[in-house]
């Protein structure tokens, strides 16, 4: 475990081995035991900038839509596929969530990026 000492999605220390995998249980991210440092690096975005599934910039007021049917917790119902999501606003979500927004029919709610792409 030299260096597979943090996640490389969230940095997270709680990580463990299962077989030839390493798993973060913070945000459910998965590598192998064999993958270079170096292309976990590649993988992040230098500018920081909020991106959709595809690569695309999102910035405020964009319109997304849906690209996975998204369980929403502590409700029975969910975001279908191709849900179009209208004014977006951009967050600082610590969790992941970087999108707010109201979807008719649901309310107001919070969205990760990698599950939507720029309509």
């Amino acid at each position: 475990m030299s260096n597979n000492s943090h996640c490389p999605k969230c940095q997270s220390e709680n990580i463990y081995e299962d077989g030839t995998l390493w798993v973060c249980p913070e945000c459910s991210h998965e590598w192998s035991a064999f993958e270079s440092i170096n292309n976990a690096e590649d993988e992040v975005v230098p500018d920081n900038k909020i991106r959709d599934a595809f690569g695309t910039e999102l910035s405020d007021g964009d319109s997304v839509t849906v690209i996975k049917e998204l369980k929403i917790k502590g409700s029975s119902s969910a975001v279908k596929v191709g849900t179009k999501v209208k004014n977006i606003r951009l967050v600082d979500g610590g969790d992941g969530h970087d999108i707010a927004c109201k979807i008719d029919g649901i309310g107001a709610i919070n969205l990760k990026s990698e599950f939507v792409r720029k309509a």
